[in-house]
Order: C-alpha cells, then structure tokens, then sequence
C-alpha cells in the first residue's frame, strides 16, 4: 500500500526552491531532507529564503 506521505518525501527536488506552505518542517525549525538545523538564509525580494547547509533543500519562508 503506498502511503501519501511517503509520496510527498520522494517530490521534494533539491535544485529548486520549494514553498513553505507546499512542504513545512517535519520538525520545526530543521531540514526535511536531513533533519538538520544548519541554514544559509537571506531575503530576495522581499521573499524570505532558507538553504540547508547540509542537505541543500532550499525553501522559500
């Protein structure tokens, strides 16, 4: 049986910026891909976005 959730881990595509609202934290404040809590974050018209340092998911807050 294929379970939704296991269809949403295998969309996430770490060469493009994914939406918050799309994709939120598992775990608030670290890394859906890695489970980490180390980000590269900056704002870019007026847009908020966060890199993870370790598993590259990109994500716009």
């Amino acid at each position: 049986m294929i379970n939704l959730k296991d269809i949403k881990e295998q969309e996430i595509d770490l060469d493009k910026v994914s939406d918050y609202v799309e994709f939120p934290d598992k775990i608030s404040g670290r890394c859906g891909n890695c489970n980490s809590a180390h980000f590269k974050s900056l704002v870019k018209g007026g847009v908020f976005l966060r890199e993870c340092r370790d598993g590259g998911m990109k994500k716009s807050i």
